[in-house]
């Protein structure tokens, strides 16, 4: 792996850290409640998009390299299963079991739905 590729990989997770700190904020600060609507919304919209990438190299529509920088750098830095779990134990530790269960479950289920209908998309649209 060359340098460049590495050092675009570092560049393309702190973009996706940042967008994903933005895309939170925004989120947090118009959403009430305990349930972690901006972490749940980054995550599903993360794997949509991961799908999507990864439908669209299957389909030899991008080079392959393109998972290597959008879906390991750019991906990989805005999604975050770290603090999705974090904030479920959180739910679970502050009583609200109903949040937990919509945070860890829910965002695991829709995070591979969303996955599987963005690989469908990029497969067919491609």
């Amino acid at each position: 792996m060359s340098f460049v590729v590495v050092l675009s990989v570092g560049a393309a997770g702190g973009l996706g850290a940042v967008a994903r700190f933005l895309l939170d904020g925004v989120i947090r600060s118009r959403t009430r409640g305990p349930v972690p609507v901006g972490t749940m919304t980054v995550n599903i919209s993360g794997s949509l998009l991961l799908g999507l990438l990864t439908g669209f190299v299957l389909a030899a529509a991008v080079p392959s390299a393109w998972t290597i920088i959008g879906g390991t750098g750019f991906l990989g830095g805005y999604t975050t299963f770290s603090t999705a779990s974090n904030e479920t134990v959180r739910l679970i530790r502050a009583g609200h079991t109903g949040a937990a269960l919509l945070s860890g479950f829910g965002t695991a289920v829709v995070t591979l739905a969303a996955a599987a209908l963005g690989l469908s998309i990029g497969l067919h649209v491609a």
